[in-house]
């Protein structure tokens, strides 16, 4: 499995409006195959033994995949240009994204029903 991620730096000011445009997405890349699942994580900051941590200036969507092969055919399919053909305004990034893809080669988490 593998995980695509892209950071993204949103201005400050503009966060509502970043996480707006995925409220409204098109949900297209859920039926691609070997899409597992999507997520979009918005940057937090926690105070800890009185230090400030966190709090980055990027938002970070993740997308999960059965294989790298499969996140390649979504960027290669009309679908995908569907999703991305409504660019946000360029004001509401701080700089450019940051791409990422890795292999999960461990997890953990709760059984199910925990």
């Amino acid at each position: 499995m593998v995980v695509v991620s892209n950071r993204v730096p949103v201005v400050k000011g503009q966060e509502a409006e970043f996480a707006a445009r995925f409220s409204k997405r098109a949900g297209l890349v859920e039926r691609h195959p070997g899409f597992i699942r999507l997520e979009i994580l918005r940057p937090e900051s926690i105070t800890l033994r009185g230090q400030q941590m966190g709090g980055s200036d990027y938002h970070v969507v993740l997308t999960y995949w059965e294989r790298k092969e499969d996140f390649i055919a979504w960027t290669e399919s009309e679908d995908f240009r569907t999703a991305h053909s409504q660019q946000p305004p360029r004001e509401m990034f701080a700089g450019p994204s940051v791409f990422e893809m890795h292999e999960i080669i461990q997890s953990a988490g709760k059984p199910v029903g925990s």
